[in-house]
């Protein structure tokens, strides 16, 4: 299978499961409205298999990359694959009406491209063109989709169905998955220990707290951190997410 038809089949599946969820969610709407959480059974499975995972792989991987790897490799690392993101960026800056976020980002990603030597370095940072987040999921968001069920997906972590048809956008705008031949598969490891290796103090904090249950502070953090990007940084007041908060303390 080439990558074009494994990443029709990716989109198809990720797609797939927002239906299925939304079926599901419609079928239990009274637990919905309690914690928006229907699913939280399942949920819990797949958080503990994705938990055993990145305990015996992921984690220790990334603390060996971070603890070992020269930091100006690390931030090269992570500029490239920022970069050959980007695309997706600049499509949802446009898809929110941000015109102007739109313009500077493509400047940003040009700059980053050539003069920065495909993303290694940031130049464009020090020209004052910032770096911004935005998915489809965010996108919805704005245009007024509601969050529905939350998820927790197999290996990917926490999402919604919200979020999902985001995650398939994603891998659709990152020319990571365009890439022919046998770096394709070197280069998703890599970009996965990067990631992974960014949210290393945020897991040591949430593992070193004697306050919650772990999935709740997890769920209570990926919504907190998907409301506050919607509304770039300035989100209302949300008596949910402090409900959330208490709930986690418990």
């Amino acid at each position: 299978m080439n990558n074009k038809n494994r990443l029709r089949s990716v989109i198809s599946l990720f797609l797939s499961l927002y239906l299925v969820v939304n079926v599901c969610v419609a079928a239990d709407a009274d637990e919905y409205e309690n914690d928006g959480d229907p699913l939280e059974n399942l949920n819990q499975i797949f958080y503990g298999i994705n938990d055993v995972i990145d305990r015996a792989f992921l984690e220790p991987v990334a603390t060996f990359y971070v603890d070992h790897a020269p930091e100006g490799l690390q931030r090269g690392v992570s500029n490239f694959f920022d970069n050959i993101a980007y695309l997706g960026v600049i499509i949802n800056d446009l898809l929110q009406g941000k015109g102007t976020d739109a313009a500077k980002d493509t400047g940003r990603f040009i700059v980053n491209t050539t003069i920065g030597i495909a993303g290694i370095f940031d130049p464009a940072t020090s020209l004052g063109m910032e770096r911004h987040e935005e998915d489809f999921g965010q996108t919805l968001g704005v245009w007024g989709a509601g969050e529905g069920a939350y998820l927790v997906l197999p290996l990917l972590g926490p999402s919604s169905v919200r979020d999902v048809p985001g995650v398939a956008m994603g891998m659709f705008t990152n020319i990571l998955y365009y890439i022919e031949g046998s770096m394709l598969l070197p280069l998703i490891a890599v970009s996965a220990i990067d990631k992974r290796a960014e949210l290393l103090t945020a897991t040591r904090l949430r593992d070193q707290s004697t306050v919650g249950d772990p999935y709740i502070v997890t769920r209570s953090a990926y919504r907190q951190r998907r409301n506050h990007l919607i509304y770039d940084g300035d989100p209302p007041m949300d008596t949910y997410y402090e409900e959330e908060e208490e709930e986690a303390k418990k």
